[in-house]
């Protein structure tokens, strides 16, 4: 769900966001860089849980280790 926000910004600012970004992409533009910012603890939680799983981490361990195969026999 969204929500409307209403901020103050310098008019130059406005304008080169308007001028650069286009008028109906400014609030996408802000959020793209807010986001991470504001939602950094959900993210830091997820990361926490997945370590703590030890069966996931296993499953990863072995598939990373997979993917690895033996680099000297790889031709360049």
């Amino acid at each position: 769900m969204q929500k409307k926000l209403t901020i103050t910004i310098d008019e130059k600012v406005y304008e080169r966001l308007h001028r650069l970004i286009g008028a109906r992409k400014i609030s996408k533009f802000i959020e793209t860089l807010v986001r991470p910012k504001v939602l950094r603890d959900d993210l830091e939680a997820g990361y926490r849980a997945m370590a703590l799983d030890e069966e996931r981490e296993a499953e990863a361990k072995e598939w990373a280790e997979g993917t690895c195969g033996d680099v000297a026999d790889e031709t360049r």
